[in-house]
């Protein structure tokens, strides 16, 4: 006889879970224990298993569905047999859940009136609801309103007593509205000029256009501060390039560090994601009125020297007003180094379109033990990289400024 395959009740205050991928297709056979979908629920994932040997007969939620604890998903159990009840149920009895489904707590929603705001509708809207309304709605889909901003009030509802499920969210399009960068009537970089109006504008810009998160850590420069003065004590000659800053150094590294992670260098603009294959690397330089950021352009082609030479010049000619104009654009990852100032970690704003950028923040000395538990001093650099959200993810972002880390603890990799 067929056999129920059930949403699993993963813990005290689950109603129902989600089917995230299914692993199986009917017709398939399977063994007991074996892995047939993964679901998740608000807080949980978990794989669910077949119940015994046999064939999937059907499959009842597919994937995205929002499904109650104890309620079947799929039916497995001999090839050919059939599944027959009006749910899609098996031609045996499907065993009773052991509880009773738990209804979702009602919410009250202030009204437009209560909080001042006009609510923007689609056709997929809900219909007015009256103040203090009761509404049904599951934990994922009320999660996932929360994540993207929507008011839940204005969804309509596809589950049972117009509950609102994680599809009706996904599937909800308000709208179309105008959309408006600042308040109304009030101009960007209003009462600005110059320069300083020019960086009002672009700075709300990345931040209106991207979704920008950053994250800290420090990197351990211990031996890369040791190879600078060897390296210029054996050097026989004066290192006046810049080819020893930690300026240079750094660059180098986060050139490196992009080689081997290409999707960071890239630009977003305009709906539009572009791999870039040249190098060019921005350095935030502040100026008299402002803040400029010249290009260092195929930063991966130079050697340190070079690196150093071309760093040098750039800034240079920034704070004299004779920078070519090619060099004020065109930059893939711009690096803003503020460790002249004491200030440790900061969030530095992204030169859109890059979707990266590397704040430095001032060196700072620590006491640690080695590993034969003596006491030494440790030279830390601080870093922030910033990253949009929307293009590359917390782990991959995390994993690039580890790369930068690696480089910067194993200098000698720097000059190969």
């Amino acid at each position: 006889m067929a056999k129920a395959i059930l949403m699993p009740k993963l813990g005290l205050t689950m109603t129902e879970g989600t089917i995230d991928t299914w692993e199986v297709k009917v017709g398939d056979s399977v063994k007991k224990g074996d892995a047939v979908c993964s679901i998740s629920s608000e807080k949980l994932t978990a794989d669910v298993e077949a119940p015994e040997d046999g064939v999937i007969l059907e499959i009842v939620a597919e994937e995205g569905a929002d499904v109650l604890c104890k309620e079947p998903i799929a039916y497995v159990g001999a090839e050919g047999e059939t599944v027959d009840s009006g749910k899609g149920g098996a031609t045996e009895d499907v065993p009773e859940p052991s509880e009773e489904p738990v209804e979702e707590q009602p919410v009250a929603v202030e009204s437009p009136a209560a909080t001042g705001a006009a609510p923007v509708r689609s056709e997929s809207a809900a219909p007015a609801r009256r103040e203090g309304e009761r509404i049904f709605i599951t934990p994922l889909a009320r999660k996932l309103a929360a994540e993207k901003g929507i008011d839940y009030a204005e969804i309509n509802g596809t589950g049972g007593n117009g509950r609102i499920t994680r599809r009706d969210v996904l599937s909800y399009v308000p709208a179309a509205k105008p959309v408006q960068s600042v308040p109304t009537g009030v101009e960007v970089g209003a009462g600005l000029k110059g320069m300083r109006k020019m960086i009002a504008a672009r700075m709300i810009s990345s931040l209106q256009n991207t979704a920008q998160v950053t994250i800290h850590q420090k990197a351990d420069i211990t031996k890369l501060m040791a190879f600078r003065k060897e390296t210029k004590a054996k050097a026989g000659y004066p290192l006046t390039d810049g080819q020893l800053s930690i300026t240079t150094l750094l660059t180098r590294a986060v050139v490196l560090a992009l080689k081997e992670t290409p999707e960071i260098n890239s630009w977003y603009q305009n709906g539009t994601l572009e791999h870039v294959e040249d190098i060019n690397i921005g350095i935030a330089v502040a100026v008299d009125d402002g803040l400029v950021v010249p290009v260092v352009k195929h930063a991966d082609q130079l050697t340190l020297t070079g690196l150093g030479q071309s760093i040098n010049s750039v800034i240079s000619d920034t704070r004299a007003g004779t920078l070519a104009g090619d060099l004020y654009s065109g930059s893939t990852f711009t690096i803003s180094n503020l460790g002249h100032t004491g200030v440790e970690y900061f969030t530095p704003i992204i030169n859109t379109p890059e979707i990266g950028i590397l704040g430095v923040g001032s060196l700072t000395k620590e006491l640690a033990f080695n590993e034969a538990h003596e006491v030494v001093e440790l030279q830390k650099l601080p870093l922030s990289l910033t990253f949009d959200h929307q293009i590359v993810d917390g782990s991959p972002a995390a994993d690039f400024l580890k790369l930068i880390i690696e480089n910067l603890q194993n200098p000698y990799k720097l000059v190969l």
